[in-house]
């Protein structure tokens, strides 16, 4: 049942989630967290020795620590976490502090694997903490970096700016198809494992809910349920997400199966996946026989031609892996961001000028030196200045035009956040490129970020300043009065 992650790191191929450690411990309730870890023990002695929790996730780190420091060996088990810290800036202090307080909860010198959440690109606070983290792991703290919820551009874009991260945990299921998009030519390109969750859908890709009538948000009980009925709303009717149960109840039964076991399987199967997470609810549910039928059997060619035939009468779930945090529709338990986090401080500073216009500033050496803002307001209009992927001392994207041009796009979007604006409200956008080779990969790139938007545009190629810049753009934008 293992799977190698990195040649000095193997996981379980099915990994248990302990997401649903905080829904136990909702509206106050408390867990007896040495029955819980104790709970954990059959699971490894099954072969089921990867976990996966968060700093978020209630008890989780600290049941893990119990796990391992009571019950069990440590090199018997893989203890992966997550670290989604709040929006905005940190310092390299506050970053490590956040790693030393999942250690203290697991009990851990070094972590196996970290990963990673942004909540705004636009911020590139982001990066920053990446790369002290990854300072971090050459320090002995972290053993392997990865991320979770990362779109493709910006897993590239981490990855192309030296960034050595070796997984990438996304929603993907039978409900979910985004990452079949990009994300998995991306990991495949790069050596990234793709850890899948949601691949049950909060349980409802079962026989629970064959033949069943459509249950509304407030009769369902658990957060898991909550958030992956909206995924099924996204898809289609309840009569269309039927038809798939259908499906998957032949298949099941033609192998003794569970239909979650199908469902499972076929994103197991999938190129590039590295695991599929299956979420307990320690000393509550369990599905160790479940899961362990996971490895009885294969589907056939005919049986996934069935699936997909039936994947094509949903409506594709819209955007790229990891929207779903970012942007409407919120696939989320509630609805929005509410539970998770309460504002989004504004990416850069900002001063108002003597005359009225507002500024913005990202911050870099050469808006002191040529005396220039990354971004000016006056009345209902925003220009912003020519823009390149720089980011401190470094150029972010490295040598790749694409990610230098998302980066770039984040910046404008940082600068239009910070004055009140969005991407919604350009008009217009420059794009200035070095190598004339490059102009398709920029293009696509600004595609990619403006294809509802629209504005006009023009490219032309040009001698940047600075070697390592391969493109360069400029905006405006017009806000509604």
């Amino acid at each position: 049942m293992q799977n190698l992650v990195t040649p000095d790191f193997q996981t379980s191929n099915v990994i248990t989630g302990l997401w649903q450690i905080a829904d136990m411990e909702r509206d106050g309730r408390s867990l007896d967290l040495d029955e819980a870890a104790r709970a954990l023990v059959p699971y490894v002695e099954a072969g089921f020795t990867t976990f996966d929790m968060a700093d978020h996730y209630g008890s989780a780190e600290i049941i893990a620590g119990i796990l391992h420091k009571k019950y069990l060996h440590k090199d018997s088990v893989q203890l992966l976490t997550k670290w989604v810290p709040t929006p905005g800036k940190l310092t390299k202090e506050q970053v490590r502090k956040a790693v030393q307080t999942s250690l203290q909860r697991m009990q851990l010198d070094t972590l196996d694997l970290l990963q990673y959440h942004a909540w705004n690109y636009a911020d590139p606070a982001w990066l920053d903490q990446l790369f002290w983290l990854q300072e971090l792991q050459e320090e002995g703290l972290i053993k392997h970096l990865g991320l979770t919820n990362f779109d493709t551009a910006h897993l590239k874009m981490a990855l192309d700016s030296g960034i050595k991260v070796v997984s990438n945990q996304v929603c993907f299921s039978l409900l979910d198809q985004r990452a079949q998009r990009f994300m998995l030519d991306v990991c495949q390109q790069y050596g990234v494992q793709l850890l899948a969750f949601g691949t049950v859908a909060g349980g409802f890709l079962s026989e629970k809910w064959l033949g069943k009538p459509e249950p509304t948000q407030d009769k369902l009980a658990t957060w898991s349920q909550m958030k992956y009925k909206r995924f099924i709303d996204q898809a289609g009717s309840w009569e269309q997400f039927q038809q798939l149960l259908s499906t998957l109840s032949t298949i099941a039964q033609r192998h003794s199966l569970d239909m979650a076991n199908v469902a499972s399987r076929y994103i197991m199967e999938q190129r590039g996946v590295g695991g599929v997470i299956i979420g307990a609810r320690p000393s509550q549910s369990e599905h160790i026989q479940s899961n362990r039928r996971l490895f009885e059997f294969q589907l056939s060619q005919e049986e996934k031609t069935q699936i997909d035939a039936v994947l094509g009468l949903l409506n594709p779930i819209q955007g790229d892996c990891g929207d779903e945090y970012r942007k409407p529709p919120f696939l989320t338990a509630s609805g929005d961001l509410s539970h998770h986090i309460a504002s989004f401080p504004a990416p850069y500073a900002t001063k108002t000028g003597h005359d009225g216009r507002t500024h913005a500033l990202s911050g870099t050496i050469w808006e002191d030196i040529a005396g220039f803002s990354r971004a000016v307001k006056r009345g209902n209009n925003i220009v912003i200045s020519g823009t390149t992927a720089t980011h401190g001392h470094r150029a972010i994207g490295g040598n790749d035009p694409a990610s230098q041009a998302h980066f770039i796009i984040d910046k404008l979007e940082g600068a239009l956040q910070s004055l009140g604006a969005t991407l919604e409200d350009v008009v217009r956008t420059r794009i200035f490129i070095r190598n004339i080779d490059d102009w398709e990969l920029i293009a696509r790139a600004h595609g990619v970020r403006f294809a509802n938007i629209q504005p006009a545009n023009t490219m032309v190629r040009a001698d940047l300043i600075g070697d390592e810049y391969l493109v360069e753009m400029e905006a405006e934008a017009m806000i509604e009065p």
